[in-house]
């Protein structure tokens, strides 16, 4: 039985209470109402889940920059899971945002012995090559490697000392026989989620994350490195408006006026909060109550949608005053989809997906082998129906293949009827699959020869 109290990046086993996991690790809520354009992955509840979207969907209705980072794991065959991500960073890029693609060459050596040569044929030929094939715009997407990129890891280290083993117990259940590179590796995933905010990849703007929810212990860790890195803490007032508090650390202590005797110099600090009201009266805040001395700024006319506008401005100070200045990562999550045999997906296992580059036979045979939701004979099925929630073929038509709602509704309504066969819905699934395979093929070819439009110019 999987643990619902810990989710495992690495794992081939996860739990799928999703309620549980969005209570357990403080996840909220999509609200379908507030999504612009919505994909059907939104339209039906398959992504869930987020956090700090909000600020995302506000920069979009401003018509303001924000970025897209997505990654890969070079390591294997591209499948249908996979499809999900990339359907998420197109609508993102379609809403106007930058993507960034990490491939994660370096955690595919230390966790997947994959050496970096070969890392990169297979990231090129099997995922940028699919990326393209979805729809990706090569002027709004960055494509880089790791292992090209010297920046993400000296940032992923520098992030590193505000954490500890324990930490790394706590979120990822690493124990003593677990092997240094592998502990290493979220460090590095942690300075590739950030690293799009350094002024040379875009400057600071959100970056919002698209993964399964298995992926968010990454989430977490990089959210939690970054908020111990901020100078200004924006949090919520019990008697409603917002309050700036400053966050005293060893490479601040001077610019906050704080001697080495722990002593406040006032007119240094009083300098400080000069710049701190100033940014804030450009947002248009004008009901600024400020106290030098406790180190705080009340903001009574806040809301928490002035939050996200708020921080950005402070977090841009800080860059003038000589910090970091780094946003924590936005995300959404996607459920699973269950696998062809009933179990998860996985590269390794072909009979429980269909992989980018399977033929229409190879599908075919996967399809009518495929986990059904039917009874066990005719008539059984004509009197009782199927069990959607159990039927493969109707969760692929759901998650890929079906893009009109009515239609899917239709389908399921007939078959939980026991109108319509398990055969029958397999034939559907393998024709709506053949479509989407065969132009899927088509775009991979004109796209063959092009690829590098798609690399940064660190990874040509």
């Amino acid at each position: 039985m999987v643990s619902d109290s810990r989710i495992d990046p690495w794992s081939s086993q996860q739990s799928t209470d999703y309620e549980r996991i969005r209570s357990n690790f403080g996840l909220s809520d999509i609200e379908i109402s507030r999504i612009p354009n919505p994909n059907l992955l939104h339209r039906r509840g398959i992504i869930f889940a987020h956090r700090d979207l909000d600020t995302v969907l506000e920069r979009v209705n401003r018509r303001e920059k924000f970025g897209v980072l997505t990654g890969l794991m070079p390591s294997g065959k591209m499948h249908l899971g996979h499809s999900m991500v990339i359907n998420q960073v197109k609508w993102f890029q379609d809403q106007g945002g930058d993507v960034t693609v990490t491939v994660a060459d370096l955690e595919a050596l230390a966790t997947r012995n994959v050496s970096l040569k070969e890392g990169r044929k297979i990231a090129l030929s099997e995922y940028v090559n699919n990326y393209a094939a979805m729809g990706l715009d090569p002027d709004k997407t960055n494509v880089y490697f790791q292992s090209m990129r010297p920046v993400v890891q000296r940032l992923g280290f520098t992030l590193g000392q505000k954490t500890n083993i324990s930490e790394f117990e706590s979120i990822y259940g690493f124990s003593g026989e677990t092997n240094l590179a592998h502990v290493q590796a979220p460090l590095v995933q942690a300075g590739d989620i950030v690293h799009p905010q350094l002024e040379e990849y875009g400057g600071l703007r959100p970056i919002v994350v698209p993964v399964g929810v298995d992926q968010d212990p990454h989430i977490r860790l990089t959210r939690g490195l970054v908020g111990k890195t901020n100078w200004f803490n924006v949090k919520p007032r019990k008697s409603g408006g917002l309050t700036v508090a400053l966050s005293v650390q060893e490479e601040n202590k001077k610019i906050f006026g704080i001697s080495d005797n722990g002593g406040v110099n006032r007119d240094v600090r009083n300098q400080l909060f000069d710049k701190l009201k100033s940014s804030l009266l450009k947002l248009g805040f004008a009901d600024i109550l400020s106290n030098p001395k406790h180190g705080t700024i009340e903001i009574p006319g806040a809301t928490l949608e002035d939050k996200a506008r708020i921080q950005i401005s402070l977090l841009s100070l800080e860059r003038n005053l000589g910090g970091m200045g780094l946003m924590p990562p936005c995300s959404t999550y996607h459920r699973f989809v269950v696998g062809m045999t009933g179990d998860k997906m996985s590269s390794s296992k072909p009979e429980t997906t269909i992989f980018m580059h399977d033929s229409i036979e190879e599908m075919s045979k996967k399809v009518k082998r495929a986990f059904s939701g039917g009874q066990a004979t005719v008539e059984e099925h004509r009197r009782l129906g199927g069990d959607l929630s159990k039927d493969v073929a109707y969760q692929y038509l759901q998650y890929f293949f079906e893009e009109n709602d009515r239609e899917l509704e239709s389908i399921g309504r007939d078959y939980e009827s026991g109108r319509l066969l398990a055969g029958e819905i397999k034939q559907i699934c393998i024709d709506k699959a053949a479509e989407w395979l065969t132009e899927l093929s088509e775009k991979r070819n004109q796209w063959s020869d092009r690829i590098e439009d798609f690399l940064s110019n660190d990874s040509k």
